[in-house]
């Protein structure tokens, strides 16, 4: 219950932001209250604030977010839709369970594509990308100094976006967006596990220098080293993970 009124003070927040600007219809009113429901509700599966198998009970969060059920059950489809939730009637809505197949699959098929996307960046050999790679790890490395395991997580996901988006590839960008809500799910579980977050930040600092010398042999070991223990990490702790579900 705590989590759920977390959720429902940082609700109120967005709220209150958007109360002296939204004045309009009730009907723009009620779709930009579902998209805000939306938001925090995806942030907090995505985060791992909401864990693989927690159950979502509509009746406790309509009455915890002060909201209604109506856009509540329309934020709950969309997460349906995403695969970030599943409903079994007569069972209720759940956040979506992750199996091992579901992690490897998704760790096999992530690091086929970032492969893909760091050759393409060092054959690219632009300047500005390298620089906005540092920026995005000094931003994590400071994340990490002030001990904000969430905002690392963040930036760890900017950072792995930011090596698709260089590719200059429309297609592996296409395919990497049906699976990034996955990914930075996973990410958020992984980085749980480390007990040294700034560690997670400096991770990431010898794929930058393999870029700038344009090792690509290099740079591609340690992209699917780095792919690779991040799946094996989250996939060690499933049991463990999946009889603390089960018990509750």
């Amino acid at each position: 219950m705590p989590k759920i009124i977390c959720l429902a003070q940082l609700l109120v927040k967005k709220l209150k932001l958007m109360a002296d600007s939204l004045n309009s219809l009730h009907q723009l009113k009620s779709k930009s209250l579902r998209e805000r429901i939306l938001d925090v509700l995806r942030d907090a599966i995505l985060s791992g604030e909401f864990k693989p198998g927690q159950p979502l009970v509509e009746t406790d969060l309509a009455a915890q977010l002060g909201v209604s059920r109506a856009p509540l059950r329309e934020a709950i489809q969309t997460l349906n839709n995403e695969g970030l939730v599943e409903t079994i009637p007569y069972h209720g809505t759940s956040v979506r369970v992750l199996s091992k197949i579901d992690i490897e699959e998704l760790y096999s098929l992530r690091s086929v594509l970032e492969v893909f996307a760091i050759q393409r960046l060092i054959m690219l050999d632009k300047p500005e990308n390298l620089e906005r790679l540092e920026a995005v790890y000094q931003d994590m490395l400071a994340a990490a100094d002030a001990d904000d395991l969430k905002q690392v997580s963040e930036i760890d996901r900017v950072f792995h976006d930011e090596l698709i988006g260089m590719s200059e590839h429309s297609l592996l960008q296409s395919t990497w967006n049906s699976v990034a809500l996955r990914v930075r799910q996973v990410m958020a579980l992984r980085n749980m596990r480390n007990s040294d977050i700034k560690q997670i930040a400096y991770n990431h600092l010898p794929i930058i220098e393999a870029i700038r010398d344009c090792d690509v042999i290099r740079a591609t070991e340690l992209i699917q080293s780095h792919v690779a223990s991040a799946g094996d990490l989250v996939v060690g702790h499933w049991n463990e993970d999946q009889q603390r579900i089960d018990s509750q």
